[in-house]
């Protein structure tokens, strides 16, 4: 059963203010709806559609790499999600109950020996399409923030 916690503000602006968290069994289907759930919201907050994809690849990514590796495919133990979504940024933090990583030893996929493997990629795609993503010092959540491109245009 997942549990959801969920906060919508609307000031009168009219800029859109979502925060939502939610503890579910590791099981991807449950969790890809998370994840729709975001990118329907980041549509409505007027991000771009080149945003939105790369949200959506950075969050299958890291949800993946939750229930696979940090569970090591335990659909008993939990992935949370949790997001703020306002008009300027995105902010995204899963977290599995697993033990965690040190993301600096994780092989560079574009090495010679790693060139050809079928996964490994994750860690490369989510830091090449999202703002920035941080670790927790355990290594067992990943914080993504990826900024509204519409927003770096008006600064230009």
């Amino acid at each position: 059963m997942a549990q959801l916690f969920v906060s919508k503000n609307r000031d009168m602006s009219s800029d859109i203010n979502t925060h939502e968290k939610f503890v579910q069994k590791g099981i991807m289907p449950e969790l890809r709806k998370v994840c729709s759930k975001i990118l329907c919201h980041s549509k409505q907050a007027g991000y771009s559609d080149d945003d939105i994809f790369a949200v959506h690849l950075a969050v299958e990514e890291a949800v993946v790499n939750a229930v696979k590796h940090g569970n090591r495919g335990d659909c008993e133990k939990n992935v949370t999600i949790e997001y703020d979504i306002t008009s300027e940024k995105i902010v995204i933090t899963i977290t599995d109950e697993g033990g965690g990583f040190v993301p600096g030893n994780v092989d560079d996929p574009r090495s010679g020996e790693n060139i050809y493997k079928t996964g490994g990629r994750g860690v490369l795609l989510i830091k090449s399409y999202m703002d920035s993503s941080e670790y927790n010092q355990s290594g067992n959540s990943i914080t993504m923030t990826k900024i509204n491109s519409k927003m770096r245009n008006i600064d230009k």
